[in-house]
């Protein structure tokens, strides 16, 4: 079943209302007799995974909103359940216009040139062509990779194929713009043109979601953040202090202190209802069983 994006007349551009999201995915655990007969069979036994749990969030014109979480929190299904890609087993979804997800990456071709890229990336977000050579020339001027423009992709550095999918996705004339990890790399001016980007897109009437694994890219380039943790919202708030949070939490975790992580999150889920932190804690116990 596809799923449906509804419209809304109402001043909020974005609307997620009870929204859980669940995959099937096959399971290598054949303890349960069901399981055992199924592997018997040459059948490959699935378990539902819930990616989101009823998030409920909404979103108004001129804002920039981070998503903030760990490999595997749910920001990308939140992102294509926003742009209507996946189907929510809850909830609905209510948009002012269709979301438009940053997801230029499979019309690109590594064979071709960068510039050959950028007419086909900004055909492929639905530029016009009457207005395909002016768009093509900001792009080029924006991401300021020299002659390596006319190279093919597949020599590019990381960094620089970031630069182009990120000028060719906010070239798109779209109310409302889901971008996910397209700021993950980049020099100090790139980024600090791509601030100036989407502040002025922001100023245009837009909203803007970004998805991003620094912390520091949402405190300078968001107005607000949400924070994702196994699916659930735990935070919802001012950018730059819940980056700055998320930002500590994940340090204690890399620095191998996760007791002082564990103690964060207790105060962050403290504030959440107690059938929340009770799911929450379920699934904690069994990642740590």
């Amino acid at each position: 079943m596809a799923n449906k994006v509804l419209y809304s007349n109402s001043q909020e551009s974005l609307r997620v209302t009870d929204v859980s999201v669940v995959y099937k995915t096959p399971s290598t655990n054949h303890v349960t007799r069901a399981a055992k007969l199924q592997a018997a069979m040459g059948l490959i036994p699935q378990v539902n995974v819930r990616a989101l749990h009823h998030v409920s969030l909404s979103a108004h014109t001129g804002e920039a909103i981070g998503v903030l979480g760990l490999n595997g929190s749910g920001k990308s299904t939140l992102m294509r359940a926003m742009a209507g890609l996946e189907a929510p087993e809850t909830g609905e979804i209510l948009a002012s216009s269709q979301p438009m997800l940053l997801g230029v990456s499979a019309a690109l071709e590594p064979s071709l040139s960068g510039l050959q890229n950028i007419r086909l990336g900004c055909l492929a977000i639905g530029i016009h062509p009457d207005q395909l050579d002016e768009a093509v020339a900001e792009i080029v001027d924006f991401i300021d990779i020299g002659d390596s423009i006319y190279l093919p992709m597949a020599t590019y550095s990381s960094g620089m194929s970031g630069r182009l999918r990120f000028a060719i996705a906010t070239a798109a004339r779209s109310d409302i713009l889901l971008i996910d990890e397209a700021m993950s790399t980049g020099d100090a001016a790139f980024v600090k043109r791509s601030e100036v980007k989407m502040k002025t897109m922001r100023e245009n009437a837009g909203t803007m979601f970004l998805v991003s694994h620094a912390a520091q890219t949402i405190e300078k380039m968001c107005t607000r953040a949400v924070w994702l943790h196994h699916g659930v919202m735990i935070g919802d708030g001012p950018a730059r202090e819940l980056a700055r949070e998320y930002r500590q939490w994940a340090w204690h975790l890399a620095q191998d202190k996760p007791e002082e992580a564990a103690e964060m999150m207790r105060e962050r889920l403290s504030e959440l209802p107690e059938d929340t932190r009770g799911y929450l804690e379920k699934i904690e116990n069994r990642n740590n069983s």
